[in-house]
């Protein structure tokens, strides 16, 4: 994991191409081409989310080429002064796989939440994408929940 790069992307041009390449990263690695891919946001809208300071997309860069990435909100609480981050969604290029690079982006964020005043960063696995839940276990406390979707009318 020596040559690989862990940034933080800004509201550049040069990030809103790796954002754009990191949309196509989630697409192959999800098997979601239509979630990523179908309709696809404008410059102006990747734009603006890259300059909130509650969106975090970090990619792991290995000689330019993107190797992973992961996309975080920062969750303002209001229970106790602090803030949260959830990881929504992780992923790394088959070719880049088994070396640590998904463990080393969660670091990443782990120090940028750090940075936010974050006092925990928190993940979500299907039971059924093991790869995940075995490096999630490894790194963390495991909590078993439920997720709940709530539908919502579409708007026309």
């Amino acid at each position: 994991m020596s040559n690989i790069q862990f940034k933080r992307l800004a509201s550049d041009t040069q990030s809103l191409e790796q954002f754009r390449e990191l949309n196509a990263l989630f697409a192959d690695a999800f098997e979601e081409k239509e979630t990523y891919l179908g309709n696809p946001p404008s410059d102006s809208y990747l734009l603006s989310l890259l300059a909130k300071e509650h969106v975090l997309v970090c990619t792991a860069l290995s000689g330019g080429e993107l190797a992973g990435g992961l996309v975080a909100y920062v969750l303002d609480k209001f229970e106790q002064q602090r803030k949260e981050v959830y990881i929504y969604d992780l992923a790394v290029a088959t070719k880049y796989r088994r070396r640590k690079i998904a463990t080393g982006l969660i670091q990443f964020v782990q120090a940028e939440a750090q940075d936010l005043g974050a006092w925990i960063v928190f993940v979500q696995a299907d039971p059924v994408d093991t790869a995940a839940v075995k490096l999630y276990s490894s790194l963390g406390t495991r909590e078993d929940v439920f997720h709940f979707d709530f539908k919502l009318e579409e708007n026309e």
